[in-house]
């Protein structure tokens, strides 16, 4: 099973249909989950992930393995997450991945992540980005499967 938590929600409806389009192809391979915590309104920083840390913890499970998407983690390759995607789960049954809001994620979210992944060091819009992981774990199990995919 995969499980993506993530800090907001989606409003606008081209990602939507994206994220739903790769819902569906993902479910020939896995039981997905997407779970949205809400955006905390606070001037203060510290609150904000405290807060953020607070909700994502409710759905991490102990058994989980945690990946958590930072800018200072891990970058690989498509066949390298592949790989990692694989191997993982011959000792998991859940991968949860972690995509922090605006600030990030608050260091006791690092700490608990079993694994760094950085996409690139460039800052993407938490939206857009959940696009960019589903369609990255998609061509992971495409590749895992020996399936054609576009390069």
């Amino acid at each position: 099973m995969i499980k993506i938590i993530c800090v907001g929600k989606i409003k606008e409806k081209y990602l939507i249909d994206a994220i739903n389009e790769y819902k569906k192809r993902l479910s020939k391979y896995t039981k997905l989950d997407i779970i949205e915590v809400s955006d905390i309104d606070n001037p203060s920083k510290d609150i904000i992930l405290e807060k953020e840390k607070n909700l994502i913890e409710k759905y991490i499970d102990p058994k989980d393995f945690v990946i958590t998407l930072e800018i200072e983690g891990n970058m690989l390759n498509s066949v390298e997450l592949a790989q990692k995607i694989n191997s993982t789960f011959n000792t998991h049954s859940t991968i949860t991945f972690i995509i922090g809001g605006s600030y990030g994620l608050h260091e006791a979210i690092k700490e608990r992540s079993n694994y760094k992944l950085s996409f690139s060091k460039l800052t993407f819009p938490h939206q857009l980005f959940r696009v960019n992981l589903l369609e990255q774990i998609y061509r992971s199990f495409k590749i895992n499967n020996n399936e054609a995919y576009h390069k």
